[in-house]
């Protein structure tokens, strides 16, 4: 192939792009965009494959104090940094809401670990309720209504009622 078919070729989406609003690169995009709430400025950082932004704020003005300041390298590196960190969090959060886990003391199984696990559905939400041995052996386990509230009450409960589905 000459030189000229090589330019021909298309272009490679994953090229690092880095221009004074838009930098795209590390599976990141940095818009520098329009603030519609005030005259100022905004930069929106998104995932590579994702719709939404994970990371919206403000952007500094530049000298002029009518145009945004160009995007660089630290700021689009800071940007990253910051916007990982939303995701992390927010994935956190989503992970505190739907697994939970206490330890309750028995006298014929000893202490045992229950767990609950929330499984979101828009159509058929539900969690599974977990009982565990201190040698991470499974003694039992039944599905519950997702809105079920795991509490040392509720587990003792069902460990005294031989591990039979709570009623919701």
């Amino acid at each position: 192939m000459n030189d000229q078919e090589s330019n021909l070729e298309p272009e490679d989406d994953s090229a690092p792009v880095q221009e004074p609003r838009l930098w795209k690169g590390n599976g990141w995009t940095a818009r520098v965009i329009k603030n519609d709430d005030d005259e100022g400025w905004a930069v929106a950082m998104f995932k590579d494959g994702e719709p939404e932004p994970a990371l919206v704020g403000p952007w500094t003005m530049g000298r002029d104090k009518k145009n945004p300041k160009p995007l660089d390298v630290n700021a689009f590196n800071t940007l990253i940094k910051t916007a990982s960190e939303v995701i992390r969090r927010h994935e956190q959060h989503l992970h505190a809401m739907l697994h939970k886990s206490l330890y309750v003391w028995t006298e014929g199984s000893g202490e045992l670990k229950v767990t609950l696990d929330i499984k979101p559905d828009d159509d058929d939400p539900y969690a599974i309720l977990t009982a565990t041995d201190q040698m991470s052996e499974q003694v039992a386990q039944v599905r519950v209504a997702a809105s079920f509230k795991l509490t040392p009450g509720t587990a003792t409960a069902w460990i005294e009622n031989d591990f039979k589905a709570p009623r919701s």
